[in-house]
């Protein structure tokens, strides 16, 4: 079979590994429009399970990206210069180059070599493959050239964020909220690697308007919120890719396929980076996808309304999680009008996937000290 990958993030080059893995003979092709060592962000976190999948089929790989990542039990969340510490909600860590780069070798142990500076626009260019998967993201040509067939929706939120690094090592995957002159602000941050940290800052749009970002150069906001987190980055500075200020988009696609295409991870679906499952998202379809190509014989058309079938409902209840903490912080300035716990309380069930019973056996010296401060915590 001859397949055109479009992507080298995580989704299209673990789908190359596993499917050249399982049939050598597959002449498998991934293009990339960007440097091989150029890449969005910094660190991808992960809840502490969520590399388990990779374990079941992949042990290899599994230990290879494990034996890379950060860990820590807890998560903190700051709020009136109080600390709230919500113990046993564990995530693990990894710099998004170095986990590409760790991919990178293990398409390389199967001899499949990407192509990067490669930009796919035309239909053309999808012409003479058996499958086409559009693993390319957020901005996916493979998408974009066939939207009507695949039914895209696209719904931008209205909050603001921009994407930084620090050298600051985090202790936890942190959420630090803070008041100021033009309006509320939060920053989800957690480390990546021994000395750098994730750093996201966000707003709603009056603040983001308020405090004259629309007009500022790239040093103008990075010193601005450097000030506005000072507390939270303790003189550290922050460090700058691609940091711009960008809304989220929620992107659905009615189809997962239009005849011998297909899409996987970000160019499918998004979910809020509030829950972290966006690449353990992108990493599950491609094993999906590499399953169904397996057990179906090579039959493409009967191989991709399979990925479907199986992935759709985990993928939905997923998503639905998402949006639902996406607009848990598009209103998280009213929030932030309670106090540090009942702020944390809000805060820990805002995807509706934690019941007070279930948080009560994981977190129970936060349950614990939650109903010491507050009266019907049930309620």
């Amino acid at each position: 079979m001859k397949i055109l990958i479009v992507g080298a993030g995580p989704a299209g080059l673990y789908l190359a590994y596993l499917v050249k893995r399982h049939e050598p003979r597959h002449d498998i092709r991934i293009v990339e429009q960007n440097d091989a060592d150029s890449t969005f962000g910094f660190g991808v976190v992960f809840s502490d399970r969520a590399l388990d999948f990779l374990r079941h089929g992949d042990d290899e790989t599994h230990r290879l990206i494990a034996s890379a990542m950060q860990r820590w039990t807890d998560l903190s969340l700051f709020h009136r210069g109080e600390r709230v510490v919500i113990d046993g909600v564990g995530f693990a860590a990894i710099g998004r180059l170095v986990l590409l780069k760790l991919l990178r070798q293990r398409v390389a142990s199967i001899g499949v070599v990407p192509e990067y500076r490669h930009t796919v626009a035309t239909e053309a260019e999808l012409s003479g493959y058996d499958l086409v998967v559009g693993a390319d993201g957020v901005h996916s040509v493979v998408r974009r050239l066939s939207e009507a067939a695949f039914g895209t929706r696209v719904q931008f939120l209205s909050n603001r964020f921009v994407w930084y690094g620090t050298t600051r090592a985090f202790e936890t995957l942190s959420q630090t909220f803070v008041d100021t002159p033009f309006g509320p602000m939060n920053a989800h941050h957690y480390r990546y690697g021994p000395g750098m940290s994730t750093f996201i800052a966000e707003c709603d749009a009056a603040t983001w308007q308020r405090a004259g970002f629309e007009t500022m150069d790239d040093a103008q906001t990075r010193a601005a919120i450097e000030s506005a987190f000072a507390g939270a980055l303790q003189g550290h500075p922050l460090v700058a890719n691609k940091s711009i200020w960008r809304r989220f988009p929620k992107i659905r696609n009615e189809h997962w396929s239009v005849g011998n295409r297909v899409l996987i991870g970000d160019a499918l679906r998004t979910a809020h980076f509030s829950i972290g499952s966006g690449t353990r998202l992108a990493f599950e379809d491609a094993i999906a996808l590499a399953e169904a190509l397996r057990d179906q014989g090579g039959d493409v058309p009967a191989a991709l309304q399979a990925y479907e079938t199986a992935r759709r409902p985990i993928v939905d209840k997923l998503v639905a999680a998402a949006n639902r903490s996406a607009d848990w912080y598009e209103h998280f300035g009213e929030h932030m009008l309670l106090d540090p716990w009942r702020l944390a309380w809000s805060y820990i069930q805002r995807s509706g996937r934690v019941d007070v019973d279930r948080l009560g056996q994981v977190s129970p010296r936060f349950v614990a000290q939650c109903e010491a401060r507050i009266s019907n915590i049930s309620g």
